[in-house]
């Protein structure tokens, strides 16, 4: 779908996001709100592949300092076309740390688009974060 992690357009991006909302949602229809992380996880990439994506599970991101200095890595739950991060949670309800989790995430891997999706709820949240 890209060449570049850079040279989505925003047309681009919200189909992206489509994309993978719809293939969570279908997944959270078929498995309820009763699995681990990981089940989801795999589900959807399993769905999203299917569908021609390129998609990297729990993918090494560089965590850099303000100054530019690698400070280490986050391992993003999935990484959609080498552009957008989907992190994956399997709680009761979002809360604002994990929004504030995955803001941090983007700011410190110099990303700007992501997607945080719960699972464990009986109704799917999903989340889309532009930094």
């Amino acid at each position: 779908m890209v060449s570049s992690p850079l040279s989505l357009t925003d047309t681009q991006v919200f189909a992206l996001c489509d994309t993978v909302r719809q293939a969570a949602f279908e997944l959270h229809k078929f498995l309820c709100h009763e699995h681990l992380e990981k089940v989801y996880e795999t589900g959807l990439v399993n769905r999203l592949r299917k569908g021609g994506l390129a998609v990297d599970q729990q993918f090494p991101l560089n965590v850099y300092d303000e100054d530019g200095s690698l400070l280490g890595e986050y391992f993003a739950d999935l990484y959609v076309e080498r552009f957008l991060i989907v992190e994956l949670k399997t709680c009761r309800s979002l809360a604002h740390e994990h929004i504030a989790q995955v803001i941090g995430y983007l700011r410190t891997c110099q990303r700007r688009h992501a997607l945080l999706i719960n699972f464990g709820a009986p109704a799917l949240q999903i989340r889309k974060i532009i930094l």
